[in-house]
């Protein structure tokens, strides 16, 4: 079996495209595209499906390219043992995210101390943030999804809250607190199955034994927030999640445990990779700071709540 096919094709298959792997392989797009299609046509297979510049997996190629990234990572750490390497120079770390608020800090920070890395950030909710570091999709995940999965590597970045917020018209728009028994019967926007934000809520629900109306199911935050300010419910998010603007307002749940974990996870067999080292001594150094800093203003929020008559 080539090592140099496998080598072209995990390129391929990390950069979406030909040419951007070529790039990052320091070859010409032909070249590359020859090193695939000998691999493909030495073991009659077929990895990637060409749609014009880009291109994407097939089934075999999803389950070569789990095999290929252990195979190069392993390559890249033995690399790191044997010259002696300490420091971050340079290098591309994939980031998966289901809260751009609690990850863009700790990105900002690496970036400050290597300004040779390059960073990707792709958002999701926590389900599929856990399945893109599973599939090896991406090296390091910022999820609020408890895991017991043994190939897991956890560590707690920080802790935040769930509010629920209204738009202006709102009745609620004047009151800075409510209780869970105000919710029955609302009407209420949603995120979409396999989001934390959702699943945390639901429960808290339930346990109460709280019967909420409709139930509006859309697939981003920034999409929650609009419909909530349109008048369509009262929606759900992370406290430090919340923009405050003119549209919505923010009211805190104080008889409910709304508290929600965040954790940054990688594989266990990639944590000794340079950049998922890196990026993994980088929370334990400062997380601290960086729990404390996100978390002031959401306990001056909290404390201004138990305060308030709730309405």
């Amino acid at each position: 079996m080539s090592l140099t096919g496998l080598k072209a094709f995990h390129l391929v298959a990390q950069a979406g495209s030909f040419t951007k792997a070529a790039r990052a392989g320091h070859v010409s797009q032909p070249t590359i595209s020859a090193q695939v299609r000998a691999l493909e046509d030495a073991h009659g297979a077929r990895l990637f499906d060409r749609h014009g510049r880009a291109v994407s997996l097939t089934p075999l190629g999803h389950r070569l390219v789990e095999i290929t990234t252990r195979l190069f990572g392993a390559e890249e750490e033995a690399n790191a043992l044997l010259s002696g390497a300490r420091t971050l120079v340079t290098g591309h770390l994939r980031i998966a995210a289901d809260s751009a608020s609690h990850a863009m800090p700790l990105l900002a920070e690496l970036k400050r101390r290597h300004g040779g890395l390059t960073f990707s950030l792709s958002m999701g909710n926590s389900s599929e943030v856990v399945s893109q570091v599973l599939d090896y999709a991406a090296d390091i995940g910022v999820t609020a999804k408890q895991t017991s999965d043994p190939r897991i590597h956890r560590i707690h970045l920080r802790d935040d809250r769930l509010v629920v917020f209204v738009p202006l018209a709102h009745p609620w728009s004047r009151r800075r607190t409510v209780r869970m028994r105000d919710l029955a019967g609302q009407d209420l926007v949603t995120r979409e199955r396999g989001s934390i934000t959702r699943e945390v809520f639901e429960t808290r629900l339930a346990e109460a034994g709280i019967r909420p109306g409709a139930l509006v199911e859309v697939q981003s935050r920034e999409a929650v927030q609009e419909a909530v300010a349109a008048g369509f419910g009262i929606g759900v998010i992370f406290d430090s999640e919340f923009a405050q603007d003119a549209a919505c307002r923010k009211l805190a749940v104080p008889d409910a445990d709304l508290a929600v974990a965040e954790y940054v996870i990688c594989l266990e067999e990639r944590r000794r990779i340079p950049l998922v080292r890196g990026f993994l001594d980088l929370l334990s150094n400062a997380r601290g700071a960086f729990t404390a800093a996100r978390a002031s203003p959401n306990r001056a929020a909290r404390a201004s709540g138990r305060q308030a008559s709730g309405g």
